[in-house]
């Protein structure tokens, strides 16, 4: 347990209180930490004002709890509590010590296993700064699960059936120059689909035409069947590119080729058993009595919309994996649709805790992206505009430089500009996406956050290890600011769970950027290597544990951690 935790858990039990509301004073001149006192006055029938004065009293008579505290005193309703900074700053710094870069990480009292589901991408087709949210939100999800406790199970489900191949296959058939350009096949695909989606809108007679090549592809057999695979290839291989470049691992990928069979198979138990029934030539769940409508499942041509795989899916993951819970990272478009399949689901006996994470669109200064018209920023176009503009910046800052060193740290500072873009806004917001905004270094940016990491890093590279053994004088720490740098430090353990709880990475993002904040202006306010030597040291483990902290939050984000910019 946390220091800060611990702390609130002394109070709560020598007030015999199992629950407490604690908050933060908006102001240090009036504590660091507020006790309300409205609930329990309210069940006491005495008026708040009274019941801060009772546990003011209380408190200040006992030993243990008053040798943390300057003062403890009742302010209107509220118990204000001013901790003493030597001590704050022993334990919070030792906490820190102990644990490292797992500096707030949580244990489960009983093992939960979660599986969570992202990167959805569709085979043939672009991959676009829109996936780049979903793959952000989910792989920062699951760190932050796993950091909550959570052993994760990590898998991407890949949509490589669906009509959009046989366009793909349809309009690379037709004009054979594809075959003969130099850019990454896999990239060549998601421009042949755009292209075939507006050929096709113009001139809709060519449907026929790309009806016979999913007709082949679903059969399993012919010239575009053999097509079919060696784009599938390409594209799955592209991916791969994309994810090792983004750093992204998954311990399995489901495809949707391999589970369609499968799930045309449940179609008809589930006719049997009556969970789904026939109506007007299609196949249906009826869900009107559980408010959700109805979802179609099969077509009355006969041809199997998504949640045939879907529900094949989900059986695949609960017969591989032992699940507490499975969470889907899809758009918000897909509410509804989830709601029916975890319907659905449940009626077929699974009583494992089935979660949609949603995420809100990422537009462009302009508008809306599609990739059936062409209007999106493609992953390789957005990362080569950044990286261009990085690597001027990085040339300008530092000439003595190598061109691969210039181009490393070009590189990992792309990543994680476009990682931070995505994560810190709440998944319930929209995303505009502003490169000249996302570039800048001094707003709430992934440019500003590492460099101000990478200048904390130098401070202490500039000492070496060993000026950090032996004792630290926490007394000589008396600055303001040094006590609010340990209060915000003392604060995270909580913000990871209150992130984790709320399933929001950008609880994580708003915290390490006022983190950053505060140290820089320590930084700038306070003389660190030029202090007498036992100041130095105090100040200088101070700033290691806003290093290590900040090191934790980018973990979680999944940023590159740059130690030079």
């Amino acid at each position: 347990m946390f220091f800060w935790e611990e702390l609130k858990n002394q109070i709560a039990l020598k007030l015999e209180e199992k629950e407490l509301s604690f908050t933060y004073p908006p102001d240090l001149s009036l504590g660091d930490l507020s006790l309300a006192c409205f609930i329990t006055a309210k069940k006491n029938n005495i008026k708040p004002q009274e019941q801060a004065t009772l546990w003011a009293s209380k408190l200040q008579t006992d030993e243990i709890i008053a040798a943390y505290f300057s003062k403890i005193e009742a302010i209107g309703p509220y118990v204000n509590f001013f901790l003493k900074t030597d001590i704050l700053a022993k334990r919070v710094l030792a906490d820190i010590n102990n644990t490292k870069d797992e500096y707030g990480f949580r244990s489960l009292t009983e093992k939960e296993t979660v599986m969570l589901e992202y990167s959805n991408g569709n085979t043939h087709k672009e991959y676009h700064v829109g996936h780049l949210r979903n793959i952000s939100y989910g792989d920062s999800m699951s760190n932050l699960l796993e950091a909550n406790g959570y052993e994760v199970i990590r898998v991407s489900y890949i949509n490589d059936f669906g009509i959009h191949t046989a366009k793909t296959i349809w309009n690379w058939k037709n004009n054979p120059e594809y075959a003969n350009r130099k850019e990454p096949k896999g990239f060549l695909l998601g421009q042949c689909y755009t292209q075939a989606s507006q050929r096709l809108s113009e001139r809709p007679e060519y449907k026929m035409e790309v009806a016979k090549i999913m007709h082949e592809i679903e059969s399993r057999f012919g010239e575009s069947y053999d097509l079919w695979k060696e784009t599938r290839a390409w594209s799955i291989a592209y991916f791969a590119s994309i994810y090792e470049e983004l750093g992204i691992k998954f311990v399995k990928t489901f495809y949707e080729s391999e589970v369609i069979d499968e799930g045309l198979e449940m179609v008809d138990t589930l006719l049997k058993r009556g969970i789904l029934k026939e109506s007007e030539g299609a196949i249906i769940a009826d869900l009107e009595a559980d408010g959700l409508g109805v979802l179609p499942i099969i077509r009355s041509d006969k041809t199997a919309l998504y949640p045939v795989a879907d529900l094949a899916l989900a059986v695949n993951k609960f017969s591989l994996y032992d699940l507490s819970a499975s969470y889907y990272v899809v758009d918000i478009r897909q509410s509804l649709y989830f709601k029916q399949l975890f319907r659905v689901l449940e009626l077929l006996g699974y009583k494992q805790r089935l979660v949609h994470l949603p995420y809100d669109f990422v537009t462009l200064p302009e508008g809306m992206m599609s990739s059936r018209s062409g209007n999106v920023i493609t992953y390789r176009d957005l990362k080569d505009k950044i990286k261009n503009e990085l690597e001027k910046e990085t040339r300008i800052r530092h000439e003595d430089w190598k061109t691969k060193e210039v181009a490393q740290v070009a590189e990992d500072l792309t990543i994680a500009v476009i990682k931070f873009e995505m994560l810190k806004v709440g998944a319930d917001k929209q995303i505009v996406f502003n490169i000249e905004e996302a570039l800048r270094f001094d707003g709430y940016t992934a440019c500003y956050l590492e460099y101000s990491h990478a200048r904390l890093r130098s401070i202490i590279r500039k000492e070496g290890a060993s000026y950090f053994a032996g004792k630290v004088d926490f007394n000589l720490l008396t600055e303001q600011k040094e006590k609010e740098l340990l209060l915000k430090l003392a604060k995270y353990p909580e913000v990871l769970l209150l992130a984790g709880e709320k399933k929001n990475p950008s609880e994580i993002a708003r915290y390490i950027f006022e983190l950053a904040q505060i140290s820089n202006d320590y930084y700038h306010a306070i003389n660190i290597l030029k202090a007498e030597k036992k100041m130095k040291k105090a100040r200088l483990s101070l700033i290691k544990g806003v290093v290590v902290t900040l090191r934790s939050g980018f973990k979680i984000l999944g940023l590159p951690i740059l130690e030079e910019m």
